[in-house]
């Protein structure tokens, strides 16, 4: 399993120790971590490319280097980490919201995804899950979240049962109740993946199931895997998550990824977060308010510029059409005001990375992609990772 970073501390069993550098590949930092477990020690070696963290005093190589050496290393400086017993429950029966999660859990539900990072195709963990069955119960349209979660089940094993466009297809188009689809489909499945389009469908749900109900997102509600795989892709790329600044940006006021990742940003140290967005979609009081009552700097600004200069991330997100309703004009008003193009990169520190939940539309202009700093297509591939991770531990526990 492989080494954690800084980010976590906990008087847990595993013991981490300080890893060694030693002589690699050109361009490259191997870092051996010798991992303590209560079977066998084993030696693993991480080589992880000479980018952005390790370039900084050669900026013209560091400009001219390939997008596939752009993956910076996992960070190097490592504490003990939180684990828990091999087939021991996890201490969840539902995926419903962020504020479900301490520390421990999330550095330990990491740990495992970094383990999902290695599943080969022949190996014996790509069996996990055999025998069961997910439903995934998709009430408005996905592409990453349904497709992600579909992928990281059969990449463990197991099989799954799909409604794409339930509002439409299902029976609730007959008028069955969410309850009732519920109970029906419980009866069919191991495990329920559910997005819908009211705030509190998927507490609804968990309330009603006896299987595990992950959210994949539930109206401007809240949006929790998509919240884990954003901290885990700070984590990865950044190496910390105490002491950052993350600048949020857009549709704020409906985003449930903004309000999830915010809930879960407040779990660390010394973190603050910059709002930047229109005034129709500003962030909502309930969320400023339970930063403060964690103690969390927060900031409100209409100067992308300055934020984009300060800030360690910079999370951009679409305004969301589908939630005006009727009132077009005020989507018109709020499209397009905040853009990161090349002009926001200039200002932009080096190891800085800039965000997207995605789809996006014209919020981030496309030659931004080939900025190692445009961490998003990463960002969508650690949320495989991340869902392996949580199904692996609803279904089967550590």
């Amino acid at each position: 399993m492989a080494a954690s970073s800084s980010l976590f501390s906990s008087s847990m069993h595993r013991e981490m120790l300080a890893p060694k550098t030693s002589k690699c590949p050109q361009n490259f930092v191997c870092c051996h971590s010798k991992i303590s477990y209560m079977e066998p020690n084993y030696l693993k070696q991480v080589c992880c490319p000479n980018s952005r963290f390790l370039s900084m005093n050669m900026s013209s190589k560091w400009e001219q280097m390939d997008r596939r050496d752009a993956f910076h290393c996992r960070a190097l400086k490592t504490e003990r980490a939180p684990t828990f017993s091999v087939g021991q429950k996890f201490q969840l029966n539902d995926i419903i919201e962020a504020q479900q999660f301490d520390r421990d859990i999330l550095s330990a539900i990491f740990e495992v995804a970094q383990d999902m990072e290695n599943v080969e195709k022949d190996s014996p963990d790509n069996q996990l899950l055999k025998g069961y069955l997910m439903a995934t119960l998709f009430y408005e349209p996905s592409t990453r979240t349904r497709l992600s979660f579909e992928s990281a089940m059969r990449r463990l094993g197991g099989e799954v049962l799909t409604t794409e466009n339930a509002r439409e297809f299902s029976s609730a188009a007959k008028g069955e109740t969410l309850e009732d689809t519920i109970r029906t489909i419980e009866g069919y499945s191991d495990i329920i993946v559910m997005r819908h389009f009211e705030s509190g469908a998927a507490r609804r749900a968990a309330a009603t199931s006896d299987i595990p109900i992950i959210n994949a997102g539930d109206g401007p509600g809240q949006h929790p895997t998509q919240a884990l795989l954003d901290v885990y892709t700070i984590q990865r790329e950044i190496g910390k998550i105490d002491g950052i600044k993350v600048g949020l940006v857009g549709d704020l006021a409906n985003g449930r990824t903004v309000r999830s990742l915010a809930y879960l940003l407040a779990k660390f140290k010394d973190v603050k977060i910059y709002f930047v967005s229109p005034d129709v979609v500003k962030m909502k009081d309930d969320i400023k308010d339970y930063l403060t009552s964690k103690g969390v700097e927060w900031e409100e600004s209409s100067d992308l510029v300055e934020v984009a200069s300060e800030c360690d991330v910079v999370y951009q997100t679409r305004i969301q059409k589908e939630r005006f309703g009727e009132r077009i004009d005020l989507y018109e008003k709020a499209r397009g005001k905040y853009v990161v193009n090349q002009g926001i990169l200039n200002v932009m520190q080096r190891h800085a990375v800039v965000m997207h939940p995605l789809p996006r539309l014209d919020e981030i202009t496309v030659d931004v992609d080939a900025d190692p700093r445009a961490a998003y297509f990463r960002q969508a591939k650690y949320g495989l990772y991340i869902r392996m991770a949580l199904l692996k531990l609803l279904l089967v526990g550590w």
